[in-house]
């Protein structure tokens, strides 16, 4: 019986026309939008009883155990490194990321969008922004540190 990874997700020959796994790449960027859609949804939650800085580090460790779960299975499956290191890993680079976030949240919604005057769901606008900063970073890590393969 063929792996998921072999039929279903991949679909026959890696295609590689930008000199990487485009298909994993797709994968990855809709496995990451559902996590991400999980981290700022539950962001709303969390703000009910935190205040927004923590809420959105809160709502990052949220999206974090929904994406290690569904990239471990759908993205990078098979990595030969025990889960306990794959988690480790794991949780380094989504350290980077939810610093990225988190600088860029806060950035945005106590500097720049004051200084500007904008007050229209500022902290929506700010927290889904700074969303998409470390998407490079975490494809990059992840690839290569947290599911890395042997060789």
């Amino acid at each position: 019986m063929a792996s998921i990874d072999e039929h279903v997700l991949t679909a026959g020959p890696r295609w590689k026309p930008l000199g990487f796994d485009v298909l994993r790449f797709a994968r990855f960027l809709t496995v990451g939008g559902l996590a991400a859609g999980t981290n700022f949804t539950s962001r709303f939650a969390w703000s009910l009883v935190l205040p927004f800085e923590a809420a959105v580090i809160c709502a990052y460790a949220t999206g974090m155990a929904v994406a290690f779960v569904l990239f471990r299975l759908l993205v990078f499956p098979g990595s030969p490194l025990p889960i306990g290191v794959q988690a480790r890993n794991f949780a380094i680079v989504n350290a980077i990321g939810a610093t990225l976030t988190f600088l860029t949240a806060t950035l945005l919604v106590r500097g720049v969008f004051p200084a500007i005057g904008f007050t229209w769901h500022a902290e929506t606008i700010g927290h889904a922004l700074a969303m998409v900063v470390p998407v490079a970073t975490s494809w990059i890590g992840h690839r290569r540190f947290t599911f890395a393969r042997a060789g």
